[in-house]
């Protein structure tokens, strides 16, 4: 298999931290997204390295006992290592700050600390079997502040940084889970919901695992996954993924199935607001996008894989040690591994090989997995770099071995179109509410982002039109018939075209004497008005004569063009007709006498140049009373 064909890699710059080992114990922080090596305790050393920060912060810590979770604040401030069921101890790691331990109990008597979680870089949760407990730290004073506790029975817990959400799995069978949101030292209760498990347990114990749940921000919004690996209804026999989504207010709801179509082990992530399902059988992994249509029975929405099961790219790890050894071709690395964690929402650890990678998605291989082209727009206008793989998208189906039909090509620049005129209005939106001063505008008002899905006119003429128009295989009536295709879509928008797209438009015509065709384009107010279009239909009047009565003409109609058409007719020594053209707009008592009288006396015709002076004459007759020019306004003559 090409690599054209794997659409999911490893990052090439992953984590590399000491791998596990009898000796060495290895965390992983979800929301710093730091990864803890931690030493004999600590005795011999902690090294902590995340994704973006590449100097490790390294220190020893007294080996008080087994380490059972040892996490960062927000901003590495306060470290904070529990290594009790009761008790969580404290360091600070802030400059000119005292370095002892301090040491906080949970409330609950009898209760056992399953973990906590950093909701801020001073406040923190921790999570009993009886309960939730929100602390604000203080780190001055070495001590914590209680804000919030509510009692629970909690069989595991989860934590979503990115949403500040922590979901408690709760009842017997463990399906009820109870959400909680933390902002700004407030702690809210959302309301609860079930999990549906595939069918009634006939046991009581605990039938929800948290290998089974996973919580992620998708398109902006919250969901909590389940993957449930036998489907409710008895036709079915594959596993399938359930997305409830879970707003910040109101209920939590069942909105999407995923359908996996077989069963085994399998392991989630979220990628570009992609879910990606890894399954380790076949060591192969697909991909769903909620956002591309699926089939709404009225409640929920079933979708299928976007693409073919794939393979992650094979990845090979660079072998470490001394120059003449790292010579040695590099060792390949083992995918699907029994020994890979996967956590929220794109990271693979392997601890036994000692690498955190971050998963990508490679768009440009999907183009060719991806044969309905209004689909696969679909796809890549939600992907964060899609622009110059959308481009080419636009080059490959209009170049001669891949060559669209016209309609497939309008269903591509509409879908184009429709995002571009979005980010339009938006931009005209705020422009209307910042000028409309801040009693009127809003305080949360920002500025819209342009993200790569906006592809303008200047993308498409630079990297698409232009090149296209230039191909000598391509035949004419084609290249004319998507050019005119593309400005249909834009006036379709009420997208105000650009003055080049018409320019390209016209030298594809002239270049294939299609005379009559621009003709009627103008005529019919195909290509719209515009000055430069004016000059250039001028330029071509040694091609096609006509062309000079239709540039005057479009100056005429834009009506804000009454200099240049006067220009115009006096570099053509039509002196007689500039001067009725401007006697008809009513412009004549302020022209300059000088330009149309050098302009008459370089045709050599006196008797035109006698009637042009005496039309000055008379002119200065009915505005001075005196025939005469002023000194100034003429040469001698």
């Amino acid at each position: 298999m090409g690599q054209e064909d794997y659409y999911l890699e490893l990052c090439d710059r992953p984590v590399h931290f000491e791998k596990a080992n009898p000796v060495n114990c290895v965390f992983f922080d979800e929301a710093n997204k730091q990864v803890f090596a931690v030493r004999s305790g600590g005795a011999t050393g902690v090294v902590v390295k995340g994704p973006d920060d590449r100097n490790p912060i390294s220190f020893r810590m007294e080996d008080k006992g087994e380490v059972k979770c040892i996490k960062f604040s927000l901003e590495n401030k306060i470290l904070a290592v529990q290594r009790t069921s009761k008790t969580v101890d404290f360091s600070n790691f802030i400059p000119d700050s005292s370095q002892l331990e301090y040491t906080q109990e949970c409330k609950t008597k009898n209760a056992n600390i399953l973990g906590f979680c950093w909701t801020s870089s001073t406040e923190i949760v921790f999570i009993t079997d009886q309960g939730i407990e929100f602390y604000q730290v203080l780190p001055e004073k070495r001590n914590l502040k209680l804000l919030k506790s509510q009692n629970i029975n909690v069989n595991w817990y989860m934590y979503c940084p990115e949403g500040a959400v922590i979901l408690l799995s709760t009842t017997v069978l463990g399906n009820v889970l109870q959400p909680f949101y933390f902002r700004a030292g407030t702690m809210s209760k959302l309301p609860k919901f079930e999990i549906e498990l595939p069918a009634a347990p006939k046991s009581t114990k605990l039938s929800l695992s948290e290998r089974d749940i996973a919580m992620a921000t998708i398109y902006g919004q919250l969901y909590v996954l389940f993957l449930r690996h036998h489907s409710r209804t008895s036709n079915s026999t594959g596993a399938e993924v359930v997305l409830y989504h879970l707003p910040r207010e109101g209920a939590c709801k069942k909105m999407h199935i995923l359908k996996l179509n077989r069963t085994g082990k399998f392991a989630l992530n979220v990628v570009d607001n992609l879910v990606v399902v890894h399954h380790q059988d076949t060591e192969t992994s697909v991909i769903f996008d909620i956002k591309l249509r699926g089939e709404f029975d009225g409640t929920v929405t079933f979708h299928h894989p976007v693409l073919p099961a794939r393979s992650i790219q094979p990845y090979q790890i660079p072998v470490a040690g001394p120059a003449p050894v790292t010579s040695q071709s590099p060792i390949p690395c083992k995918l699907y591994s029994s020994s890979w964690i996967v956590f929220q929402p794109d990271i693979i650890i392997s601890a036994s090989q000692g690498y955190l990678w971050n998963l990508q998605v490679k768009l440009q291989p999907i183009v060719n997995l991806l044969p309905d082209k209004g689909r696969l727009m679909d796809f890549l206008l939600q992907r964060k770099e899609c622009k110059m793989v959308i481009l080419s998208v636009c080059s490959q189906m209009l170049s001669e071995s891949d060559r669209a039909t016209l309609p497939v090509i309008a269903t591509v620049f509409d879908k184009l179109n429709h995002e571009y005129k979005k980010y339009l209005d938006a931009e005209q939106s705020y422009t209307t509410a910042v000028e409309a001063g801040p009693s009127r505008c809003s305080p949360l008002l920002k500025r819209p982002v342009r993200t790569q899905a906006v592809v303008d006119q200047s993308d498409m003429y630079t990297h698409v039109l232009s090149v296209f128009t230039e191909k000598k295989e391509m035949p004419h009536k084609f290249v004319i018939a998507v050019l005119m295709e593309y400005i249909r879509s834009l006036n379709q928008f009420q997208i105000t075209v650009q003055h080049y797209l018409h320019e390209l438009v016209i030298k594809t015509l002239v270049q294939h004497n299609l005379f009559y065709m621009l003709h009627q384009f103008l005529q019919y107010h195909v290509l719209s008005d515009s000055k430069p279009l004016a000059c250039l239909l001028l330029s071509l009047e040694s091609f096609y004569p006509p062309a000079h009565q239709l540039s005057l003409d479009m100056l005429k109609r834009l009506s804000t063009a009454n200099d240049e058409i006067v220009e115009v007719l006096l570099s053509k020594h039509q002196v007689l007709a500039a001067l009725r053209f401007i006697r008809g707009i009513g412009g004549h008592d302020n022209i300059s006498a000088r330009k149309f009288l050098d302009a008459a006396k370089q045709t050599e015709d006196n008797m035109l140049f006698y009637t042009i002076f005496r039309f000055f004459e008379q002119r200065n007759q009915r505005l001075r009373g005196n025939p005469n020019f002023t000194p100034g306004r003429t040469r001698q003559w």
